[in-house]
């Protein structure tokens, strides 16, 4: 779906906010399709009473290209971190705490079962931010 908090004009910045909370809990980073996702694990975490902001990424080296400061605002590097990428996961632990992808080939179905499946799906999104939060159970 096409997001409200879409900023086609943010894209120039390489990431930005979509979802915003005070004090965040834990973070949800993603791009393209993934950021719905990561919309809906942050309602399901919110309904819980845990803050999740949500961060479009739609380009690194756009992102690296402003100062840590401007990333830092982005990105909290003190707050959990989770990245949802529909692909393989390299180069996402450079933003992310975990990450979560398909690190592997292999799989025939229409796309929104594979994806499921491989666990491209706000449940994993949702379990992963609250196994960095509480990394017990």
């Amino acid at each position: 779906p096409v997001l409200e908090t879409t900023d086609p004009h943010r894209v120039a910045d390489g990431a930005y906010a979509v979802v915003e909370v005070d004090d965040p809990d834990v973070m949800l980073i993603g791009t393209g399709s993934e950021v719905a996702v990561c919309v809906e694990a942050a309602a399901r975490l919110g309904a819980d009473g845990v803050r999740a902001r949500v961060v479009s990424m739609p380009c690194w080296e756009a992102f690296e290209a402003r100062t840590p400061e401007q990333q830092r605002a982005v990105i909290d590097p003190t707050v959990p971190r989770v990245s949802l990428e529909a692909g393989v996961t390299i180069g996402w632990h450079r933003w992310a705490d975990t990450c979560l992808g398909i690190d592997r080939f292999g799989a025939s179905a229409p796309g929104s079962v594979v994806l499921d499946e491989l666990g491209i799906n706000p449940d994993a999104v949702v379990d992963a931010a609250r196994d960095l939060l509480d990394p017990t159970g």
